[in-house]
């Protein structure tokens, strides 16, 4: 059943994470007239009304003022330079931020509201299967909570923090947890060449045994760590493997990469929030 949008939404910056969600909008229901962009890139424009019949603007103007919800999808470095002519149209908007590393202070001192949600989607997005970390100031009502889910789920499932800060940590694991999944995948594809498989035979046993695990482990009510030990026999091929992993340290250097991932998405909160 579609999903009754009942606002116009304004997107400012129409990239591809706008793109995945102005295409779950179209098709939950939202009318494309209904969709205002954003977007200073001619060819970007062109993409989103071939791809979903949405108008954008190059610069932000009185079109922007019949807009209930504002969702920000540009680079951090640029948010304070596109805030400063949209906020004479949007002042009474709900703000939705995609961008990362930039906290609620600084967006709520460039548009002079306090209504702002930051959010931390990642990349599958683009397919719906994607993962959001969602957290809102105290201004923000239950309604306009119920709105935000309501456009993250065209994409995939959310989660709400109760503490800004936690962002940092959702986007040391899932923001930029693809990239991690992707670079194991490599060294997967990789070890099955050398093993004597072709790329491609490789690559459909890793994907394939990456998405099955984690829809094992999405469906399963046991611990991780039990569905781990249930493939790894003592002496077996598995226990090899693990085994390796452990003397070489795979754990603890994972979890340093992602402690690396969140201090850099502290420091872009203290870089791009200064202006």
């Amino acid at each position: 059943m579609p999903t009754t949008f009942d606002t116009t939404i304004a997107f400012i910056g129409g990239g591809n994470m706008a793109s995945a969600i102005i295409g779950g909008l179209v098709r939950q229901g939202l009318p494309a007239a209904r969709v205002r962009v954003v977007e200073p890139f001619a060819e970007t424009r062109a993409k989103l009304l071939a791809d979903h019949g949405v108008q954008a603007l190059e610069h932000a103007g009185p079109a922007l003022a019949d807009a209930g919800l504002v969702v920000w999808a540009v680079k951090p470095q640029v948010f304070a330079e596109a805030a400063a002519p949209v906020r004479a149209h949007a002042a009474g908007a709900l703000h939705l931020s995609v961008a990362a590393g930039i906290r609620s202070d600084s967006i709520a001192r460039w548009l002079g509201s306090e209504r702002i949600v930051r959010a931390m989607p990642n990349t599958p997005a683009l397919v719906g299967l994607g993962m959001t970390g969602l957290f809102a100031r105290d201004a923000v009502s239950a309604a306009d909570r119920a709105q935000v889910e309501q456009v993250v789920a065209t994409t995939g499932a959310a989660l709400w923090v109760e503490q800004e800060a936690q962002l940092d940590a959702v986007t040391a694991l899932s923001g930029s947890g693809p990239a991690y999944v992707f670079y194991f995948l490599e060294a997967m594809v990789q070890a099955g060449s050398a093993m004597g498989l072709s790329a491609a035979q490789a690559q459909q046993l890793a994907i394939g045994t990456f998405a099955g695990a984690a829809e094992l482990a999405r469906r399963s009510d046991e611990p991780l760590a039990t569905l781990r030990q249930r493939v790894t026999s003592k002496g077996g091929t598995t226990y090899a493997a693990i085994t390796s992993m452990q003397d070489a340290g795979v754990g603890p250097a994972f979890e340093r990469a992602m402690q690396a991932a969140e201090q850099r998405a502290r420091e872009l909160g203290d870089e791009f929030g200064k202006a």
